[in-house]
Order: C-alpha cells, then structure tokens, then sequence
C-alpha cells in the first residue's frame, strides 16, 4: 500500500490571497524522487516563472539524499513543471493582465507514486490583510477550545 505523502506550504496562504490552482508534474532525477518521499522538502521560498514557453519551479529546496553518491543532485535547481499548453497560455495571459504571481502551495503522492506539485495564482496580501488572516485565526483557535471546554 502507497504511504501518502503532503508537504503542504503555509506560508503561501498567509502572504497571498491564492485563487485558481492546477496540478502539475515535475521533471525530477531518481534521488530526487527519493528525498521527497522522505519528506525533505522546503516550500516557503519557492515561486515559478517562465523560460520561454517552459514553467520552471525556482528555490524549492529539496534536500540531497542520505545514501546518495557522487551523483546526487543539486538542492536548489531549477525544476520544469508539466503542464498541458491551454494551461500554460491560460497562466501566461493571467500572469499578464493581472499582476499575479505563480506559487506552490503543496507537493504530494498520486496513486501512481508520482510527485505531483500544486500550484496558485496568488495575489500579494497587505500588512493590514495579514494582520486580520492573523486576528481571524486568532478567533477560531479561541471558540474552538471554547467549545471543547464545555
């Protein structure tokens, strides 16, 4: 049976109003793989721009794997993303016309054990904005232990 593995970035939904989301592949190297099914991935400084007509994921960290050789890859390289073309040019004008940003907000298992990469158009959130998500956040976490005193 699969483990299932969710590295989910939360940063992401504190810095950002995120908004339509799409799934993606990545084009990985075999330790790669490995140290993402340990779980040694870092997410919070990750973004995504275009090289061309290629997506590209840069500054996700994925650490290099305990057993691997002289062979193993590096944490910080720039990864392509797979996407289907309608996709690409729907980001692309998105991008374009708005002002948005492209941002991971998780990376998980599919059933198939592929490593799959969710990514966010986002937009940037204000100081002020972050400090009501905080104060909401704030008034749930107090009426849900409220709650569970009763």
């Amino acid at each position: 049976m699969q483990q299932q593995l969710e590295i989910v970035n939360r940063k992401a939904g504190f810095n950002y109003e995120l908004g339509e989301k799409f799934q993606a592949g990545m084009i990985l190297t075999g330790t790669e793989i490995k140290s993402i099914r340990e779980g040694k991935v870092n997410l919070s400084d990750a973004f995504c721009t275009f090289k061309g007509e290629r997506l590209m994921v840069r500054n996700l960290h994925i650490s290099p794997f305990t057993n691997g050789n002289i062979y193993n890859h590096d944490p910080l390289r720039l990864r392509q993303l797979l996407l289907q073309k309608r996709e690409i040019k729907k980001i692309q004008t998105r991008m374009k016309e708005r002002g948005l940003t492209l941002v991971p907000t998780r990376i998980y298992l599919s059933e198939r054990g592929l490593a799959k990469i969710e990514i966010a158009l986002a937009k940037g959130k204000k100081t002020h904005n972050k400090k009501e998500s905080i104060k909401e956040k704030d008034i749930k976490r107090e009426t849900a232990r409220r709650l569970s005193e009763r």
